[in-house]
């Protein structure tokens, strides 16, 4: 008996570990880490910032990060990417999600917590449920510009290719004639915002009158570039030789960690005399105009969007204030149409109505009708004019409602004294509250 009782015993205790080791007893695991490739940059470099989610089972929907911004850098997400590890002996599924931060400002940086939604279903099961997994923040070091590099020309990439364009033969050029230089710049590994703008050198006898930058970024799902466009046109306002000096643009490489550079040579123009001198004076107020309508533009572009007067997020404001008015005015004017229709139902069923209505009618035909529709809605026992007079009115009501009978007896008319009816319908009102006599409405 001891044994089969020890046997019992071990085997109910291998049932509960089979049970709580099993896969569906198992509760589920589902976390997110976030890795740097950088802990520390300098100002404009790349950190590849790599957001995880794991699920010990699968995910049934795409993962979204959603709209992640990092104050003081600009944020490029690249892509998602199927992964997978091993934890504790288990294979785990996961979702890596790459972006890219490049700081725009000397002070440090920290990548935000994030609230990443994702369906995933429970140990032995297969339906997605949906789970927000909360992420840490990061912080970013940012080091400052390398002492000796000028800040406005500043630029980390890990290459740069220059070229220059001209709309004409620098070889044949007189005063008054006006030469185009397009200057464009393409760079990896960043983002056009970072690429710093050209600087024109003055140069004498030469007026300059530059274009509107075109900036762009191009995007792949591993990699980003930015290029930057600058044109320049020169009115050339004298003659002799005109020299426009080289132009040199530098960037730093994180990888090799070394400064390099590129270099426009410089050009030499030969500026031949014009016998046609007044035409210089028509293309400079010519190319100021342009500059002037340029300048204009631009500063309609940067001025925040107005619609009569208002910017777009007060307008919006101020429509929706409107359109609640009105819908509250509209819900107000059924209100007061539907109470002022059950007012006349009950209006017109009550006995004020029929007291006005036979008010006006005390001196035509119609007055007796009119009186005893009138009683019929005080709701007496006994519903005569008899019965009210007697109840309610005086001696002189009581002697006129003889005349009315006897009048009606004998098919003639009376006159009818509003005014003793008038007392009587007071006296009942007073008494109202406290009559015996029931009735069936209310006056309004």
């Amino acid at each position: 008996m001891k044994s089969l009782g020890k046997t019992v015993f071990l085997t109910w205790v291998l049932g509960v570990l089979l049970v709580i080791l099993s896969p569906s007893a198992q509760a589920q695991k589902l976390w997110a880490e976030v890795s740097l490739n950088k802990q520390s940059v300098y100002l404009g470099e790349p950190v590849e910032v790599t957001v995880s989610v794991y699920t010990s089972t699968w995910f049934t929907a795409g993962v979204d990060p959603g709209n992640v911004k990092v104050k003081d850098a600009y944020t490029v997400f690249f892509r998602n990417v199927s992964t997978s590890k091993t934890v504790a002996g288990k294979t785990v599924s996961g979702v890596q999600m790459i972006f890219n931060v490049f700081p725009n400002s000397a002070e440090n940086i920290t990548f935000p917590e994030l609230e990443i939604e994702v369906e995933t279903p429970k140990e032995g099961d297969y339906k997605g449920i949906a789970h927000v997994v909360k992420t840490k923040p990061r912080q970013i070091k940012v080091r400052p510009i390398p002492p000796g590099f000028a800040a406005e020309q500043w630029l980390v990439t890990t290459s740069l290719s220059v070229s220059q364009q001209w709309d004409a033969d620098i070889k044949n050029v007189k005063v008054g004639d006006v030469l185009t230089r397009t200057i464009s710049r393409n760079a990896a590994n960043t983002v056009s915002q970072l690429l710093p703008p050209v600087i024109w050198d003055s140069v004498a006898g030469v007026s300059e009158y530059p274009y509107r930058s075109n900036v762009e970024s191009h995007r792949s799902k591993t990699a980003i570039s930015a290029k930057r466009t600058e044109t320049m046109r020169y009115l050339f306002e004298k003659e002799g030789e005109v020299v426009l000096p080289e132009m040199e643009f530098t960037w730093w490489n994180p990888y090799h960690k070394k400064l390099y550079k590129r270099t426009l040579k410089e050009v030499k123009i030969d500026v031949q005399p014009n016998p046609d001198l007044g035409m210089l004076a028509s293309v400079r107020d010519s190319l100021q105009a342009q500059i002037a309508k340029t300048e204009e533009a631009e500063a309609a572009a940067e001025k925040p969007l107005t619609i009569l007067g208002m910017s777009l997020k007060k307008f919006i404001t101020f429509l929706a204030a409107i359109v609640l008015l009105f819908i509250a005015f509209v819900l107000s004017l059924k209100w007061a149409v539907r109470y002022r229709k059950k007012y006349l139902e009950q209006y017109r069923n009550s006995e004020l109505f029929y007291w006005r209505k036979f008010r006006r009618a005390a001196r035509g035909e119609k007055s007796v009708n009119a009186l005893y529709s009138w009683i019929d809605k005080l709701g007496l026992s006994v519903p005569t004019a008899t019965y009210f007079a007697q109840h309610y009115g005086d001696a002189t009501l009581q002697a006129e409602v003889t005349k009315l009978e006897m009048s009606i007896a004998k098919n003639t008319d009376i006159s009818i004294d509003i005014v003793s009816w008038k007392n009587a319908r007071n006296r009942w009102l007073k008494g109202f509250p406290k009559s015996s006599e029931t009735i069936s409405w209310v006056n309004p």
